[in-house]
C-alpha cells in the first residue's frame, strides 16, 4: 500500500503547490489548493505508519473534505462572491474531532479490530462514524445540487458549452468521491463485525484520494473562474474591444414594465437578423448586454418572459436556421455538416447533433438526405 500512498502525497502536494501558485489564482483556487495539501498530510501520516502515530490522530482530517468540496463549487458556480466568516462554520465538526484528538493523544481512541469494545470511546467511535458518513453524503448531495442548478443557470449566460463553464468534470469527480467513500464506509462496516483483520478499509480511501490529486491536477489547474474570466470580461480582452459592461442593476421582474420589454426584445431581434451575433462561437449575454446599452438581467427576464427561452436555446435557434440555410446553399455543397456547423457558430459537433436533433427531430444528415431527395428544405423558416 505504500506505494499509492506515495504517489498520492507527490502527486496531491506538487498539484497544491501548481494550483496555489497559477497566475491570478481565484479563491475557489485557493480552497483546491488546501484541500489537497491536506490530502498530502493524511497519506504522509499514513506513511508514518499507525505504530508511530496512533490511527485517531489524524482520522479527523477527512471532515475537512466535505466542506472544502462544498466551498470549491461555490465559488466557482456564484457570481461576485465573496469569502465570509459564516463559511467557517462549516468547519466545527473538524475542528470538535480535531479538539477530540488532540485531548486523547495517544489513547486507543479508534479500534476497528475490536470496535465493539466496551471501553470509555465505544460511543465516541460510533458517534464519528455516523457522522463522517452524513457529513460525506450531505456535502456530496449538496454539490450534485449545486453544479445541476448551475449548469442551468449557466444557460442564461452563454450561447456554447464548455466543461470549463458547466463543471462536468468536477460533477463526475463528485460522484466517484462520494462513491468511493460509500465503499470505505461499507468496507469498514464489514471488518467490524466480520472481526477479519485482512481487509483494510483505508485502501480504497487512498486509491480514491491519488485519483482526485491527479482528476484535480489536470482539470482544477486548467479551470478559470467561470464569471471572472469566461463571462464578464472575455469579450473586451479577446479583441481589445473598446466596449465596456453595462452597470447590472439589482434582477426585480416588477422593474421592467412591459412597454420597455417589448421594445427591448425588438431591439433585440433586430440587432440578431442585421448583425447576426450568433456566428461568434463564443457569444455571451454580457455581449449582447454590451452592445445593446441594455442591462443583462433585463435581457434574462425579456428572453425568457416573452420568448419562453433560455439564452442558450434562443441563439442556438438562430443558428440552426443558418445551418439550414448553408446545407441548401451550393456554395456549401462541398463543405462538411460540422465544418458548417462551425460556420454557423456551433463550437463542437457533439452540441451541434445533439441541438440539431433536439430543435428539427432529425439529424444533420437525416436532414440534408430529405433535402437532397425532395429538395422540399430550399427556404427554411424560422
Amino acid at each position: 500500500m505504500h506505494e499509492i500512498l506515495y504517489v498520492g502525497l507527490s502527486q496531491s502536494f506538487f498539484a497544491g503547490l501548481m494550483i496555489a501558485t497559477k497566475r491570478n489564482p481565484q479563491v475557489a483556487d485557493r480552497i483546491l489548493a488546501a484541500w489537497l495539501f491536506l490530502i498530502a498530510i493524511e497519506m504522509g501520516f499514513a506513511i508514518v505508519n499507525a505504530s508511530i502515530i496512533p490511527l485517531f490522530e489524524y482520522v479527523f482530517i477527512p471532515f475537512t473534505y466535505g466542506p472544502l468540496l462544498y466551498l470549491y463549487i461555490k465559488f466557482q458556480t456564484t457570481e461576485n462572491i465573496r469569502f465570509r466568516w459564516r463559511y467557517s462554520l462549516h468547519f466545527i465538526p473538524f475542528l470538535a474531532v480535531f479538539t477530540t484528538a488532540i485531548v486523547f493523544h495517544g489513547r486507543p481512541v479508534m479500534r476497528l479490530d475490536d470496535f465493539w469494545n466496551a471501553d470509555p470511546f465505544l460511543s465516541f467511535r460510533l458517534i464519528y462514524g455516523l457522522s463522517f458518513f452524513i457529513s460525506i453524503t450531505t456535502y456530496s448531495t449538496i454539490a450534485f445540487v449545486l453544479i445541476n442548478r448551475h449548469q442551468k443557470n449557466i444557460q442564461n449566460l452563454a450561447s456554447f458549452t464548455s466543461g470549463k463553464i458547466t463543471l462536468s468534470w468536477l460533477l463526475v469527480i463528485s460522484i466517484s468521491f462520494y462513491v468511493t467513500y460509500v465503499a470505505v464506509f461499507i468496507l469498514g462496516v464489514y471488518i467490524i463485525f466480520a472481526r477479519d483483520p485482512e481487509y483494510d478499509p483505508s485502501l480504497p480511501s487512498y486509491f480514491g484520494l491519488t485519483f482526485f490529486a491527479f482528476a484535480f491536477s489536470f482539470y482544477g489547474f486548467k479551470q478559470p473562474g467561470i464569471f471572472n474570466e469566461i463571462l464578464t470580461e472575455h469579450r473586451t480582452y479577446k479583441k481589445g474591444s473598446p466596449r465596456t459592461p453595462v452597470q447590472e442593476t439589482k434582477y426585480e421582474r416588477s422593474g421592467l414594465k412591459d412597454k420597455d420589454a417589448q421594445r427591448y426584445l425588438q431591439k433585440v431581434l433586430k440587432y440578431m437578423e442585421e448583425k447576426k451575433p450568433y456566428l461568434e462561437v463564443d457569444l455571451t449575454i454580457h455581449d449582447i448586454s454590451a452592445e445593446l446599452n441594455i442591462p443583462r438581467h433585463y435581457l434574462t427576464q425579456v428572453i425568457n418572459g416573452l420568448l419562453g427561452k433560455n439564452f442558450y436555446t434562443f441563439i442556438n435557434e438562430y443558428r440552426i436556421q443558418e445551418v439550414k440555410k448553408l446545407l441548401v446553399n451550393d456554395e456549401y455543397s462541398r463543405y462538411t455538416l460540422t465544418s458548417i456547423a462551425y460556420e454557423a457558430g456551433f463550437n463542437s459537433k457533439s452540441s451541434f447533433n445533439s441541438i440539431f436533433k433536439n430543435s428539427t427531430g432529425m439529424t444533420p444528415s437525416q436532414f440534408k438526405d430529405t433535402y437532397m431527395r425532395d429538395g422540399t428544405e430550399k427556404s427554411p423558416s424560422k
